[in-house]
């Protein structure tokens, strides 16, 4: 238990400024800051997202789907769940995430071949503190400008559909065999107040709390077992080390941690 280890991501689609807390990287462009897995919650992975250009749109599988193909036998991954908090946003950002109608299969493809399939998803202008649930199977898709935490099922199984051109694989049969051709639930997008503790995600593979100031004795029970902690305002105290902005950290439960009263920070635990 304690501070995880980093690791910096360097991508074309990138940004050479990132926001606080962390650093500029003279001649690097960041597109991913992941925080390695402790052996005690190995299926949650947490990241930091930068981006400077749209990523591709692309389709992430359910477990059942991934042990089905073979996937998982292939890369030891299982599906992928997700959700994002926007962290900061430039002027016009966006995520496409869902379609604005509902789609079949066999115009998926023919979308995903032609380009039209960034016109047929739905871009949603955000702000610092959008809050998106990504469930397997939803299309989507990360516009330029945008900074975001992810939270994650610890698997790399994506399929992209759509790439804008660049010279990378798709994977259109098995991307379009799991994608769902519908609308975001709305119940899956919304706006976290400033202040306030806030649910953030209660699925089957991660449940995650935004804690302002100290928790109370719900949360206390919630989190009696281990834990992740991302501080956003102020210092978290664990084994008397402190943890700030920009770092994530294990805990044996969330008696092991000491908070600001003025602070800010994300708990994230795997589900009951």
């Amino acid at each position: 238990m304690g501070k995880l280890p980093i690791r910096t991501v360097e991508k074309p689609w990138g940004k050479a400024v990132l926001p606080a807390p962390f650093t500029d990287t003279p001649g690097e462009r960041i597109g991913e800051i992941w925080f390695e897995p402790p052996a005690e919650l190995p299926t949650i992975l947490i990241k930091y997202i930068f981006t400077s250009e749209k990523l591709s749109v692309q389709v992430h599988p359910s477990d059942a789907q991934a042990e089905a193909s073979g996937e998982t036998a292939r890369t030891g991954y299982g599906g992928k769940e997700e959700c994002w908090l926007v962290i900061d946003a430039e002027p016009g950002a966006t995520l496409g995430v869902g379609f604005h109608g509902d789609v079949d299969a066999e115009t998926m493809r023919k979308a995903a071949l032609d380009g039209s399939i960034e016109d047929m998803l739905v871009w949603h202008a955000v702000k610092p503190g959008d809050f998106f649930y990504i469930a397997a199977n939803t299309v989507h898709a990360i516009g330029a400008g945008v900074s975001l935490i992810e939270i994650q099922q610890n698997s790399d199984i994506t399929y992209r559909l759509y790439d804008y051109g660049r010279p990378r694989e798709l994977h259109l049969e098995q991307g379009i065999a799991v994608s769902k051709g519908a609308p975001l639930d709305p119940a899956d997008r919304r706006h976290i107040p400033d202040a306030g503790t806030v649910e953030l995600a209660r699925g089957p593979y991660f449940t995650a709390h935004r804690l302002d100031g100290l928790p109370d004795a719900a949360l206390l029970a919630e989190y009696a077992g281990p834990l992740l902690v991302i501080p956003r305002v102020g210092e978290v105290l664990l084994d008397g080390g402190a943890l700030k902005a920009g770092d994530c950290a294990s805990a044996p439960s969330i008696a092991a941690l000491t908070f600001p009263a003025d602070g800010q920070c994300i708990l994230v635990k795997p589900p009951a």
